[in-house]
């Protein structure tokens, strides 16, 4: 089993008083999007882990099928948040997908497409990283086969699991992703406007 576990506990501090993960787009909002396509996809297990303005998050998803994970140290960085979804992980899960809020464009066939690749090249007692890239860049979200669960939780950097891909070089499958908008994240109000844009247009 795959499961999915979505941040969405960040103070979204670059974006001002607004957090950014409500901010309307495409009709809804923005978080919503993403949620929505982790949710259609292969994984078998959502879990979304919230902090800052908790109980709006959890309104806006509250019709989905997840479950939600408190953190309560979300303001000491991303990582803390992607250490308690793990922690809440079944024990059925085999690989940990870990999924960015903010990144709206993320489609549930682009998911499903990772999560073939894994299923593919998954060898049981090997440590397998599955990256989506879009012309040699590396993109989000990020899929570790079960092995790398305690490297996940013991590393120290707040900037997520950079250091955990870079430390395991060997173990990363890069898959060619089809359209350059899976790398769009939105950080601030820039950001937003030029996503927004992209939706209307699309």
């Amino acid at each position: 089993m795959i499961s999915a576990v979505i941040l969405a506990a960040g103070e979204s501090r670059r974006m001002g008083k607004q957090n950014k993960l409500l901010l309307p787009i495409g009709g809804e909002a923005l978080l919503v999007k993403l949620v929505t396509s982790v949710c259609a996809s292969d994984v078998g297990q959502v879990i979304v882990v919230i902090g800052h303005e908790a109980e709006k998050i959890r309104r806006e998803l509250n019709e989905l099928p997840l479950n939600f994970v408190y953190n309560p140290n979300f303001n000491e960085g991303m990582t803390t948040s992607i250490k308690y979804g793990v922690k809440e992980v079944t024990n059925e899960c085999d690989g940990l997908l870990i999924c960015l809020g903010d990144m709206p464009f993320i489609n549930t066939s682009e998911i499903n497409k990772l999560i073939h690749a894994y299923v593919k090249n998954r060898i049981k007692g090997e440590g397998l990283i599955v990256v989506p890239v879009f012309k040699r860049q590396r993109g989000n979200p990020v899929l570790f086969s079960i092995e790398f669960r305690n490297d996940i939780l013991e590393h120290k950097k707040e900037s997520g699991c950079k250091e955990v891909i870079m430390k395991n070089s060997d173990s990363v499958m890069e898959i060619e992703m089809d359209d350059e908008k899976m790398l769009l994240d939105v950080d601030t109000m820039e950001d937003y406007q030029s996503v927004s844009d992209l939706f209307v247009t699309e």
